[in-house]
């Protein structure tokens, strides 16, 4: 007779709550540099930022989802439309921070499997 592990659905429900893949840091690195290249040009690259802002931020929601997506998206699309904030490198901090967060809820299924 098999015993019936109460955490059985626990495991399904933390591999669901992924909903969207770890992008690649690569991209994301390279999103930044697009937006930090109005710097190089100047006068116009601040107006090259009204172009970039809203394909940033739609970017971003599309890379990201969820929650994080809409409100890193808002923020992306406010960042790159500032000026002189465009230094932030808003794509990668969010690498970091999803990747951190996908490893926290990968520990947390170990714990649960043993």
């Amino acid at each position: 007779m098999h015993a019936i592990c109460p955490y059985a659905g626990m495991k399904k429900q933390l591999i669901k709550s992924q909903t969207k893949p770890l992008p690649s840091l690569a991209l994301c690195i390279l999103f930044d540099a697009i937006g930090c290249m109005s710097f190089t040009l100047p006068l116009i690259g601040e107006f090259s930022d009204v172009i970039w802002a809203p394909l940033s931020g739609f970017i971003y929601l599309r890379m990201f989802g969820g929650k994080m997506g809409i409100f890193g998206g808002a923020f992306s699309f406010l960042e790159e439309l500032l000026p002189f904030s465009d230094i932030i490198p808003t794509f990668t901090i969010s690498w970091f921070l999803k990747s951190r967060a996908l490893d926290k809820e990968r520990n947390k299924m170990v714990l649960i499997e043993r």
